[in-house]
């Protein structure tokens, strides 16, 4: 029995340790002699039938044997063990509550010295066991067949088993994974960061899910692919870990849709802050500045925004590009803190693009032209006629696109994108975003473009309609101001006039078109021509205004105009004045008493049906009449009644030059950007003066 002990103990604790599902079933262990008789009972057995060791040891072993169901084949299962042959079946016991209960057993021979054969027996509840088999029939089958990677490593985050899904992700044979770390098997994929993860869950327990997998694997060596890992903790009896399952899938196509879509919404957010960012005001410098701005850093590294160089001079962008073109750089972005950009021509540099070098192409094909990998040689092609040779290579400069700006069949200039570092080159979407950019900005250039066009066209086209030499008859002194708006949208409509009449008076006028631009500028100089030709028939001011009604109501597409009509005897100093809407003027005395004359404002011209009041007005000699169109006193952020007072004010000490009080009106009145038309005239009734003022 002494020679046993060692082998029972050897074998009981071998089966309490097993691995796998052995080891998962509680598992009795006994022996008899080869007579079948009981000489071995342990715990284990105790309690999977509840019979203590003094009631059975001495019995023969088919006596806890189902008479029906277990006796004859446990027989069986003993001779042939007896026979030196292992033996495994099911058998039915008793319990020693009094239920069967079906067993799983193992029997074999132990050879003694001293005692003979000896049967070891390890037995286990029958339906545990298979059910522990079918799990690892499952598992088995899970990890053969699933399509998802199943990797078990231990502790050391050793691979000691993958399945044949990851094999064919991996590109790597099982063989070569067992007992290697990631590391080791996969070295192009982020291994320091998922080896993080997965210590943590050794370290807590606690299962991670979708931790992302990225690189390169020998089974596609030239292609960027991601993985989702998931990672469970795997445990002993005794919740100590003993290593780790993970399971792995391929997400690389739905990642690359995820990032076209992120992509897409980028592009869409950058296109609409563009729309708000570019085109802010009517300046060409300022819209080249606002692309750049806009496209780093979200498109480009570096960005350049030249313009050709006669649009840039004189809003014309003049002949074609056959023979190639010189433009002017009017935006670059960043302009501080860039290598890059401190090594490309600076702001207002006029560049030369002759018709060989490639960079033209865009301009004549109005097409992208996209470098997508820069290389020395095409650092020199492009950067030849530029200054700046193969030193944007030495940069980091990999990829360059061109874009030009076109709007409404018309090459405007060209945007150049820069790329350095680590991002990727320009692609097909990166193209369409430049191209949608370019035209954003060309659009607004263009408009700048005709808006300062029709400017100078209003502004020359009003001031050819202005009279150019005034000469006022003895006995008034006149000066006058026009000012042109900074906005088109606002000029064309102001004028001024002094006519001498047959019997010595002196008609004064000043008027207010309703409207803007160069068909405004037309109006006014069909009613100045007007008012000249009435005026010299010497009509009554009410009279006048009729007729003017009249022309206006001839119009193709009417219009409405404010005017003021004062018909003065500088010999008397009496004014026989019609306003028909317009500003009211303003008197200053000799003393420098100065206040708003109190007349019937009337209706404006086009109005029709109204009568228009004539005022008589005394003047005291050498008293000033002061004329002025709305733009002089009105402002959006100020109230009409303070404007007023201040312009009245502004004229208590008017000086002896009215060339002087012109300018002071209009530099304290007028911002330096003007929002209307102004029209000034001021004329002084009752002197000896024989002529204007210088």
């Amino acid at each position: 029995m002494d020679e046993r002990e060692p082998t029972q103990d050897v074998t009981s604790g071998a089966a309490r340790d097993a691995g796998g599902w052995l080891g998962a079933v509680p598992m009795a262990l006994l022996a008899t002699g080869a007579d079948g008789t009981i000489v071995r009972w342990d715990a284990g057995a105790q309690d999977l039938l509840g019979y203590a060791p003094p009631e059975v040891v001495g019995r023969h072993i088919a006596d806890l044997l189902h008479p029906g169901a277990g006796r004859g084949l446990g027989r069986s299962l003993w001779e042939s063990a007896v026979q030196g042959r292992g033996v495994m079946g099911s058998v039915t016991a008793w319990h020693r509550d009094g239920h069967p209960m079906e067993l799983e057993i193992w029997a074999c021979p132990v050879p003694s010295r001293h005692t003979g054969t000896t049967v070891q027996v390890l037995a286990a509840d029958a339906h545990g066991a298979r059910r522990i088999r079918g799990s690892s029939v499952v598992w088995d089958g899970l990890f053969a067949r699933s399509p998802v990677g199943i990797a078990v490593l231990d502790t050391q985050l050793r691979f000691l088993r993958v399945n044949p899904a990851l094999e064919a992700m991996t590109g790597v044979s099982e063989a070569a994974h067992e007992g290697r770390r990631l590391l080791q098997v996969l070295p192009e994929v982020n291994v320091t960061e998922m080896e993080v993860v997965m210590r943590r869950v050794l370290a807590t327990g606690e299962p991670v899910l979708d931790s992302r997998l990225t690189g390169r694997t020998p089974a596609d060596p030239r292609t960027d692919r991601v993985w989702s890992c998931s990672y469970v903790r795997l445990e002993d009896a005794a919740d100590q870990p003993v290593g780790l399952a993970a399971s792995i899938i391929d997400i690389t196509e739905q990642q690359t849709d995820h990032l076209e879509a992120e992509a897409g919404r980028r592009r869409l957010a950058l296109l609409n802050e563009a729309v708000l960012k570019i085109g802010t005001t009517l300046e060409v410098e300022r819209t080249a500045q606002e692309l750049a701005d806009a496209a780093v850093p979200a498109l480009a590294d570096v960005v350049t925004v030249d313009v050709l160089e006669t649009l840039a001079a004189d809003g014309d962008p003049g002949v074609g590009l056959v023979g190639g073109a010189a433009l002017r750089r009017l935006g670059k972005a960043p302009l501080t803190d860039s290598p890059v950009a401190h090594a490309l021509a600076p702001l207002g540099r006029t560049l030369p693009f002759p018709s060989s070098a490639p960079f033209t192409q865009p301009l004549v094909d109005r097409q992208p032209f996209v470098l997508d990998r820069l290389d020395a040689r095409d650092a020199v092609l492009t950067t030849r006629h530029l200054g700046t040779s193969e030193e944007l290579l030495r940069l980091g400069v990999h990829s360059v696109m061109m874009a030009p700006l076109s709007a409404r069949g018309v090459v405007l200039g060209l945007a150049t994108f820069h790329r350095t570092g680590p991002g990727g080159p320009f692609g097909p979407d990166d193209v369409a975003l430049a191209g949608e950019l370019a035209a954003r900005a060309a659009v607004c250039i263009d408009n700048a473009r005709l808006y300062h066009r029709e400017h100078d066209t209003a502004v020359i086209l009003q001031r050819s309609m202005l009279p150019q030499h005034i000469t006022p008859p003895p006995g008034i002194e006149v000066a006058h101001r026009y000012l042109p708006a900074s906005d088109v949208n606002e000029v064309g409509g102001d004028w001024y006039d002094v006519v001498p009449l047959p019997d010595g008076t002196v008609a004064l006028l000043i008027g207010d078109v309703m409207g803007h631009g160069t068909a405004a500028a037309a109006v006014m100089g069909r009613l100045s021509a007007t008012v000249r030709a009435l005026a010299r028939l010497n009509l009554a001011p009410g009279d006048l205004l009729e007729h003017l009604e009249e022309t206006l109501a001839d119009l193709a597409h009417p219009m409405l105009a404010t005017f003021l009509y004062a018909v003065c005897d500088p010999a008397t100093g009496h004014c026989r004045i019609t306003r028909a809407g317009h500003p009211p003027p303003v008197v200053v005395t000799p003393d420098g008493t100065a206040g708003i004359l109190d007349l019937p404002t009337g209706a404006p011209l086009g109005i029709g049906g109204i009568d228009f009041t004539t005022a008589d007005v005394l003047l005291e000699p050498g008293s000033l009449l002061v004329l002025y169109t709305d733009g002089l006193v009105e402002t959006r952020a100020s109230d009409i009644d303070e404007r007023l007072s201040e312009l009245t004010h502004l004229l208590t000490r008017p000086g002896p030059s009215l060339t002087r009080l012109c300018d002071t009106l209009v530099s304290h009145l007028v911002p330096v950007s003007a929002d209307d038309d102004v029209a000034l005239l001021i004329a002084r009734i009752g002197t000896q003066h024989t002529g204007p003022e210088p």
